[in-house]
């Protein structure tokens, strides 16, 4: 499976000619969801969903379909119909031939006077690539591949290492990381690697893995 970093929070996963992005946030390139197969989306705040990009992809391929949380599928089905499914925690299927499962369900805690949104995760192919969207959700399956959320409004850095050592894959890439600095990159790849107990490693967006 070839795993390629967009901008943020978004991946591209390609296997068997196919194509499955996750999260093409307003965080992300225009293009990053053109030439989908299918689109899975973990949550409605704008740097993982935005409408312009999903529209643009399910425009772009007539057969493309998008799997995604009751609040994301209310704003987009009407305009596809049959071809936006909405998903919740346990819930399997398979989407462009991946086979994926669906884990977790409230966005991580911003503030307590904030109201938590719904937030799912997506395992991919029997727990080769995890993506838990804006939550540190454990999933109950062995993890080979994590992308993690490395910096975020919700988030500290000891609460990250801790997610890699709760986890346990054998490797964790960032994503969520529009945020970060240039200056803060080294301290935070010190860090997790140092203490998270995974193989810790970051992709420049467009750049690609095997995995």
């Amino acid at each position: 499976m070839k795993l390629t970093k967009k901008s943020h929070a978004c991946i591209r996963l390609e296997k068997d000619g196919r194509t499955l992005v996750l999260d093409p946030g307003a965080f992300t390139e225009e293009d990053a969801a053109l030439g989908a197969d299918a689109i899975l989306v973990t949550h409605e705040h704008p740097d993982h969903f935005d409408e312009f990009r999903l529209r643009a992809a399910m425009e772009d391929n007539p057969a493309a379909e998008l799997w995604t949380l009751k609040s994301v599928a209310e704003k987009i089905s009407a305009a596809f119909p049959g071809r936006v499914h909405t998903v919740g925690h346990g819930d399997t299927f398979t989407a462009a031939g991946f086979d994926v499962q669906v884990h977790g369900e409230l966005h991580a805690v911003i503030h307590p006077d904030i109201p938590r949104i719904t937030n799912v995760g997506y395992l991919v192919d029997g727990g080769r690539v995890f993506h838990p969207g804006d939550a540190l959700t454990v999933p109950d399956h062995p993890v080979q591949t994590l992308m993690l959320p490395v910096m975020a409004p919700w988030s500290k850095i000891s609460e990250v290492i801790d997610y890699v050592r709760e986890v346990r894959p054998q490797r964790a890439y960032d994503i969520h990381d529009a945020l970060l600095t240039d200056l803060a990159r080294p301290i935070y790849d010190r860090q997790i690697g140092h203490l998270g107990g995974a193989q810790h490693l970051r992709l420049t967006p467009g750049e690609s893995a095997e995995v």
